[in-house]
């Protein structure tokens, strides 16, 4: 699996998290691996898979410590955001863009593997994907403030 659809994976992961108390993570962490496969239509009007998380056993567990890793440093996080995201606090942010900084910013602050320019532009394409239409802009801006 490439690294951009284990990000995606790990995105979707983190935002459907989001949702529920910390304590049910575990518990949201199996749900994500027993839901059924998804189709949508594309602006063309063709099928396309927008969630499938049929993996190896090894990736899926990669995914699963990387969820983990990140929720547990979402204070540590969303601090660092605050500090840089002018008139916009966290608490304020949409939750797919929240979600798509804390896992950049995981990504530059604790994965040496992945170069901060990397990271941030995996983030605007998660963000031109799932965020809204200023969102790409917003997360390219915050996350250029934190490196």
């Amino acid at each position: 699996m490439t690294r951009s659809k284990m990000r995606e994976h790990c995105f979707k992961l983190l935002f459907c998290a989001d949702f529920h108390p910390a304590e049910e993570k575990d518990e949201q962490l199996i749900q994500y691996f027993e839901e059924p496969m998804e189709y949508d239509f594309d602006k063309e009007g063709k099928e396309e898979i927008i969630h499938d998380v049929s993996m190896s056993g090894e990736n899926s567990d990669q995914l699963k410590e990387r969820a983990e890793a990140v929720m547990v440093k979402i204070p540590e996080l969303d601090l660092k955001i605050n500090e840089v995201a002018e008139g916009w606090k966290t608490k304020r942010m949409g939750r797919a863009e929240l979600t798509i900084l804390r896992l950049a910013l995981y990504e530059i602050l604790f994965d040496d593997d992945v170069p901060e320019k990397v990271a941030i532009n995996e983030a605007v394409e998660l963000a031109k994907k799932y965020g809204g239409n200023e969102a790409p802009a917003f997360i390219n801006g915050v996350l250029a403030k934190l490196v």
